[in-house]
């Protein structure tokens, strides 16, 4: 017999990469190399081009210009598509 569960829910940070302005924990992770940056965005200037490479628990993964980029609750970066992220989260009020 299998058993159903819920994932608990959490609070995480996000943006949207080359839309919203960068974090500074993202900003962080650039300047340890974690993730490489690519295009002409820099904090607060945006651009089409933008995108990224992340070094996450699974490896490296690729982050596109308005992919939405998640700081977990362990502190851990990874990138999640528009749609996934729609469906998967949403907004907190405080």
């Amino acid at each position: 017999m299998t058993m159903k569960f819920r994932k608990k829910p959490v609070v995480i940070e996000a943006f949207q990469l080359g839309i919203d302005n960068m974090p500074d924990w993202f900003t962080d992770a650039v300047a340890k190399n974690d993730i490489i940056l690519h295009g002409q965005s820099s904090g607060f200037y945006h651009a089409h081009d933008t995108n990224a490479d992340i070094k996450t628990l699974e490896g490296w993964h690729h982050a596109n210009y308005g992919d939405y980029v998640i700081q977990g609750i362990k502190g851990e970066i990874y990138p999640c598509k528009p749609d996934i992220f729609e469906k998967t989260y949403e907004a907190v009020t405080r």
